[in-house]
């Protein structure tokens, strides 16, 4: 619409769902060639993922991440989360930060995974943003078990809060996670994923060193990127 509308130049940035949905990622990749600038927000992006392609090899395509709010998401004392929620303060618990109606984001995995670890598993879908950070810092430990993610800006949220996140080796997870102990990003294996989350639900309050990490693709960071991006395409337009 926006091109039937003369926008010249027109730049359009895909989140995902856009590329991987079985009906519109046929249209969003037929998009991509009748822009100026394709965006995505991570490579995984323009890379086939879980048997759904992704977008096409348009000259001059980029990589525009999303980036967190590092004011909102930072370490709190897990005991101070865990009463501000209600939450048990002894309790073991595994966070799903997703929609648990959203078949992509496999609910069932987070599922299975605490049953086996002997854990309570909370869910996200109805938490208010303002509120997430608690959740993240009230857990043992954050689950990623999607088969597909454009970005996957909750395990950058979860690394800035210092949480440890398990995390399938899916949109921004094999950069974000790499090399960080006490992290995963790998195909999903109960018996694997299990062994790391129990050290995580036997410690009183795990953390890792994820901050520094955040930091690098934090919401700041990120804005200056687009703007150099956006910038480009409006000189080559002149």
């Amino acid at each position: 619409m926006a091109r039937l509308a003369g926008a010249r130049p027109l730049i359009v940035t895909f989140h995902g769902t856009d590329v991987r949905h079985h009906l519109v990622g046929h249209l969003s990749r037929r998009l991509a060639w009748r822009t100026d600038l394709v965006a995505g927000v991570s490579r995984a992006l323009f890379e086939e993922e879980d048997g759904r392609p992704g977008l096409p090899p348009v000259p001059g395509s980029t990589v525009l991440p999303c980036g967190p709010d590092l004011r909102r998401f930072r370490p709190q004392p897990r005991a101070e989360a865990r009463q501000a929620l209600g939450l048990d303060p002894e309790g073991r618990f595994l966070f799903f930060p997703a929609n648990p109606a959203r078949p992509e984001k496999r609910h069932d995995r987070a599922a299975e995974l605490a049953a086996a670890c002997e854990a309570d598993l909370l869910t996200g879908g109805a938490i208010e943003p303002e509120q997430m950070p608690l959740w993240m810092n009230a857990a043992n430990a954050v689950l990623v078990t999607s088969d597909y993610e454009g970005f996957g800006m909750a395990a950058i949220e979860a690394l800035a809060c210092e949480v440890p996140v398990l995390s399938t080796p899916v949109g921004i997870g094999p950069y974000a996670l790499g090399g960080i102990d006490g992290c995963l990003s790998a195909p999903f294996d109960v018996s694997i994923w299990g062994a790391l989350a129990k050290r995580h639900l036997g410690a009183s309050d795990p953390r890792v060193v994820g901050a520094a990490r955040a930091a690098t693709l934090s919401a700041a960071a990120m804005a200056e990127r687009v703007i150099e991006a956006y910038r480009a395409v409006l000189a080559e337009q002149r």
